[in-house]
């Protein structure tokens, strides 16, 4: 960045690493620069939403996914990220169509499946989230996050034995 302060992958690649040391104000201010110098690069765009995200600044992760989902509409991992920080804002149905969207893109996105199931089950659609938290344990076996929130689904519908089952896978 000192020789080539000019040099967006610079900054973009400062910014993984130090979001990486855990420093993720000093990311997204690389990350920012890295898409001032290229406005068009998604990468940069969708990281910064993650370091603002880590930041708790949820509404300006969020217009960060959206900028970056305008450059690069078929990235799975931008629309999930986008559903988290939304989930975080209490935006389940806006979460909820980010998820889809993303297993859209990418139908073996186990983590997809597990974020929407997630989504789901705040709105009280539990049928909905059983589905698809067995298509994300379909996709990953031992995805023991979506096994244990698949249990507790089964619980709240008094589905005891099915409940313990995945409890214990």
């Amino acid at each position: 960045v000192d020789v080539k302060p000019g040099d967006p992958e610079a900054h973009y690649n400062l910014g993984v690493v130090l979001k990486s040391a855990g420093r993720p104000d000093d990311a997204a201010a690389s990350y920012r620069r890295a898409v001032q110098l290229k406005p068009d690069c998604a990468e940069a765009h969708s990281n910064l939403g993650n370091a603002l995200k880590e930041l708790g600044r949820l509404e300006e992760a969020i217009a960060s996914y959206r900028r970056a989902i305008k450059i690069s509409p078929d990235s799975a991992d931008t629309y999930i990220s986008l559903g988290i920080a939304l989930n975080g804002l209490g935006q389940l149905e806006d979460a909820a169509a980010s998820y889809r969207r993303a297993a859209e893109i990418k139908p073996d996105s186990a983590l997809a499946h597990y974020n929407l199931g997630n989504a789901l089950n705040r709105q009280g659609q539990l049928d909905e989230a059983i589905a698809s938290y067995k298509k994300a344990i379909g996709i990953k076996p031992d995805f023991a996050e979506a096994h244990n929130n698949l249990g507790t689904v089964l619980k709240e519908q008094g589905r005891f034995d099915a409940a313990a089952a995945s409890y214990l896978k």
